[in-house]
């Protein structure tokens, strides 16, 4: 539910620092065929030349509106947001995501966002307004207000701009909390005031391989905005089943780094870099939690659900671009890969050894050195012998 458009369909940048590949037909045929995605969320809809893309595929017949909110494209639901930018006054700045029920209200939102930013085509534009006068204005269109990647040290609500979110939102406007590629369920429960919000898991792609690196199964009737609106409130018996996240050290900011030569620091020291000297700390979502808990790990509200941990191929060792088209030929999606096929139909594919890496990656048996300072962690190329023969 957040996916970012690199370009548009004439060229055009949208999120500058995306693929030009992130184009709304090749977002959707990825998400569809490819990760087996049955509901996505474009977080650039506000964009006009996308909003032109969307028009055209409606009048084709290629595309239909949901008369519950969102549009269908083929087998996968649309539902439109978009990424903006606050820095509320003496603060650091947030990133919050916007979603809406269709075109007609997008349209609404843009021409108010084209009033307060600079360049209203382009993706998660500052905007002069502030946190509480947002979530007005989404409210009155219907929408929903999600705090996006709120641990990152850049531009997440608690890692950049708040101790409390109380502070500068209004908490009964705020419809769920993304933890981000950095923090999982079990850190982030640890701050007692996001006990009342569902927690989402979302991929904040700007590639195509990126898209589902995280998402979250969802209890509803049919895709549709108001479907998806009463999953974050977990009314009627709908709401988040399971959290498929990245596992948190693979995140670009798990562990407070150096900035320069990216080496960890310790907790203690004076900020200076002992590998490098160098002292510019990009402090880690990890330590930013640390220092906001109010409570011991493992407190959870009762409706918190599982958070299964998992590993994109893409980061997997050995596992290149030709032997993965070899497992979607075999296999189909991305989904079924690292969740469901069995070993055995995994080793007739890629060979023992790349079946086994799956399986541990499944299994939560993988050793991972945490990513931070912008770099993402990865899976420590020489597995143990002893938790290999724990996991096979």
């Amino acid at each position: 539910m957040h996916i970012h458009i690199g370009g548009t369909k004439s060229g055009k940048p949208v999120k500058i620092t995306a693929s030009r590949q992130m184009t709304l037909s090749h977002i959707l045929e990825e998400a569809s065929e490819r990760k087996g995605i049955e509901m996505i969320g474009i977080i650039d809809a506000h964009s006009p030349e996308v909003q032109e893309e969307l028009t055209d595929l409606i009048q084709q017949g290629l595309a239909v509106p949901h008369e519950s909110g969102g549009i269908t494209y083929k087998q996968t639901m649309l539902i439109l947001g978009c990424e903006v930018e606050i820095k509320e006054a003496g603060r650091g700045e947030a990133h919050f995501l916007c979603y809406l029920p269709g075109l007609s209200e997008m349209r609404q939102f843009t021409a108010w966002l084209a009033q307060r930013c600079k360049n209203v085509t382009l993706s998660s534009q500052r905007i002069a307004t502030t946190t509480r006068e947002l979530q007005l204005f989404v409210a009155s269109l219907d929408g929903l207000i999600v705090p996006a990647h709120i641990f990152t040290p850049h531009k997440g609500l608690y890692g950049s701009c708040t101790d409390h979110l109380a502070e500068v939102a209004d908490p009964a406007l705020i419809a769920a909390v993304e933890l981000g590629l950095s923090a999982n369920t079990e850190m982030a429960d640890r701050l007692s005031e996001l006990h009342p919000y569902t927690f989402l898991t979302n991929s904040d792609a700007h590639s195509l391989g990126k898209i589902a690196r995280e998402y979250q199964a969802i209890r509803m009737v049919q895709p549709c905005f108001a479907e998806w609106k009463k999953a974050l409130q977990r009314a009627e018996g709908r709401g988040v089943a399971i959290n498929y996240g990245l596992h948190p050290r693979l995140g670009k900011y798990h562990q407070t780094a150096c900035q320069a030569c990216k080496s960890p620091l310790p907790a203690e020291g004076d900020g200076r870099c002992p590998a490098c000297g160098f002292k510019r700390v990009v402090r880690g979502v990890a330590e930013r939690i640390e220092q906001l808990a109010d409570l011991p790990a493992g407190n959870h509200p009762h409706h918190r659900p599982a958070y299964v941990e998992q590993f994109p191929l893409d980061f997997i060792p050995g596992l290149g671009k030709k032997t993965r088209e070899k497992l979607f030929a075999a296999f189909g999606t991305e989904m079924n890969i690292i969740h469901r096929v069995a070993p055995q139909q995994l080793e007739q594919v890629v060979g023992e050894t790349l079946a086994q890496l799956i399986l541990m990656a499944r299994n939560g048996a993988l050793d991972v050195v945490a990513g931070g300072a912008g770099t993402y962690g990865k899976i420590a190329t020489k597995q143990s012998s002893m938790t290999k023969e724990q996991n096979l």
